[in-house]
């Protein structure tokens, strides 16, 4: 097996059929059906079913599916790192959840790249399953994330329990339902306390599991929702938005993990790491000139 029979077989994924694979990788039909006939012989197992509308994965097929993107990650790490500019010391990759990014994780991006110009970087969103696997692999060396699964030779930091609140883009009091409540998915600790503050609440028809998301399409449509103080307080002066009175105020914790290992060649992260702290001690919230205040 090879990297390029790796990238075909997620191509045929991406692409849906062995033609347009072969379109996307720009090599023949017969390449790309060549490539698979290998890969299948080297599994023992049969990857996709072809029908006249395209390919669809087999069982083994999903289950390879997953191995396959994480090698062709590691792959492209590694030539990322062994082809790092000569004026560069050391490579940090950062895992962020989508929801951390605005506010906390762009500010410790900045204030790494701003600060230790000798550390290049690179940044990847996702939910806390993909963390959590990037994390097992070494696929990153930090995470800034919620609810993490710790592996051995990495180390957590609590930065900040980080305060949900109810908004709404009409100035109301508190109710028993709001019709256009917007469920925004806060994790597992949310879900058990919002079930208990809100017994007789309906069961709501929008529902994310994205915060970012889930603030672009309320104030498109209108409605109320949790969501992260630190994403709606600029919402709430501009009054786009509105707190509303006597609503429960509900707790996220955010973590830093690091790769003990990667962390060892970081002698910057101490201080980052009292910065942080430090500024969420004193202002509870990041934003865009956060960084440039923390130097």
């Amino acid at each position: 097996m090879n990297f390029q029979t790796l990238q075909t077989f997620l191509a045929i994924i991406e692409a849906g059929s062995l033609v347009r694979a072969a379109e996307r990788l720009h090599v023949t039909q017969s390449t790309v059906t060549a490539r698979l006939k290998n890969l299948e012989d080297d599994l023992g197992q049969k990857l996709f079913v072809r029908r006249k509308s395209g390919t669809e994965l087999t069982s083994p097929g999903f289950k390879f599916q997953r191995y396959a993107q994480l090698m062709s990650d590691l792959w492209r790490q590694a030539r990322e790192e062994t082809a790092l500019p000569a004026n560069i010391d050391t490579m940090c990759n950062i895992g962020c959840h989508f929801d951390l990014w605005p506010g906390l994780g762009k500010t410790l991006f900045d204030e790494v790249k701003n600060e230790h110009p000798g550390t290049a970087l690179s940044a990847w969103p996702g939910e806390q399953t993909d963390i959590d696997r990037w994390l097992g692999t070494g696929l990153v060396d930090a995470a800034i994330c919620y609810a993490p699964k710790v592996h051995e030779n990495q180390t957590i930091t609590t930065l900040h329990e980080e305060p949900l609140i109810l908004v709404s883009t009409r100035k109301r009091e508190l109710m028993r339902w709001d019709p256009d409540y917007i469920y925004v998915d806060g994790g597992e600790e949310f879900r058990i306390q919002h079930a208990a503050t809100y017994p007789d609440g309906d069961t709501p028809t929008v529902i994310f599991g994205c915060a970012v998301w889930a603030l672009e399409y309320l104030l498109e449509t209108g409605g109320s929702a949790y969501l992260p103080q630190r994403l709606v307080d600029e919402h709430l002066m501009n009054q786009s938005l509105f707190s509303v009175p006597k609503a429960e105020t509900f707790k996220r914790r955010v973590y830093l993990i690091t790769n003990d290992g990667a962390a060892k060649e970081w002698p910057w992260l101490g201080d980052i790491l009292k910065k942080l702290t430090q500024h969420l001690a004193n202002d509870g919230n990041f934003d865009a000139s956060t960084a440039s205040r923390m130097r």
